[in-house]
């Protein structure tokens, strides 16, 4: 006869050795399959914001597209619209756009037609009142913008600059190519002729506050207020003046907004 002589106590270990393997097991594959899911949804996720991405580039390409449609057949039109037309980033102008008819304003400075007489009376008052102020820029072709802003962006490369930075300095006040409101012929650049640079020191000549208080009734906006370029995308410009209409210009220069909160 053979004696089983075993240790109850060996027994429960052995059942409970194996109990916990089996535990060990099931949750080594349990985490397993976390990690295969968490990876999937990470994946997954990474997808779905890289389509979302996609998608709201493409939106914004049309949306430019038709904006630039739209820009170019409202500037062409003689109705009333033409004067409010919006011109930034998120609206450009035809790179081909050219006014129907330009009128030198001053040597060597053209504007749309539509302006002229409105920008003369505006220049001729200033002037009646004691002040000298002259057009040091007006209508610009999409070329000319592109020597302007390529300038700008050197002279920050000369100062040492890196190219990254030279360029996002330059964009906060020179318009991109396509962007800027001296290709529709309705912006100038005005300054006084006792102080030439075009900084903020401008806005406290006798010459532009003249023209901060006055513009309006001319149809003109300073169009790159102070405290406003997280708005416009660019910064205070206290010598560049956009027409929009005598109506336009009014309620604007009461609300203390711009052009983009106007048009909203």
């Amino acid at each position: 006869m053979i004696k089983l002589d075993f240790d109850i106590h060996k027994i429960k270990n052995f059942g409970m050795g194996a109990v916990l393997g089996l535990a060990a097991g099931v949750l080594a594959v349990s985490l397993g399959a976390y990690h295969i899911i968490s990876e999937n949804n990470t994946k997954a996720a990474a997808k779905e914001a890289e389509l979302t991405a996609e998608n709201e580039e493409l939106r914004d390409q049309i949306k430019k597209e038709n904006a630039v449609e739209a820009n170019t057949e409202t500037l062409a039109e003689d109705e009333d619209g033409w004067q409010l037309i919006l011109v930034n980033g998120d609206h450009p102008l035809d790179a081909s756009y050219v006014p129907e008819k330009l009128t030198e304003i001053s040597p060597g400075y053209q504007v749309d037609d539509r302006i002229v007489s409105d920008l003369q009376q505006m220049l001729d008052d200033g002037a009646a009142q004691g002040l000298s102020m002259y057009v040091t820029s007006a209508y610009r072709s999409y070329d000319q913008q592109i020597e302007t802003f390529n300038a700008s962006m050197q002279n920050r490369l000369d100062q040492n600059m890196t190219p990254l930075e030279a360029y996002q300095e330059t964009s906060t006040s020179v318009a991109l190519p396509g962007t800027s409101e001296h290709a529709t012929g309705l912006a100038v650049d005005i300054i006084s002729t006792s102080y030439g640079e075009l900084d903020d020191r401008q806005g406290d000549t006798a010459e532009q506050k003249w023209l901060m208080e006055h513009c309006w009734e001319y149809g003109f906006i300073l169009r790159y207020p102070p405290e406003k370029s997280d708005i416009t995308g660019i910064i205070y410009e206290p010598w560049h003046y956009r027409y929009v209409g005598k109506e336009a210009a009014k309620e604007i220069t009461e609300q203390g907004i711009t052009l983009e909160e106007y048009l909203r």
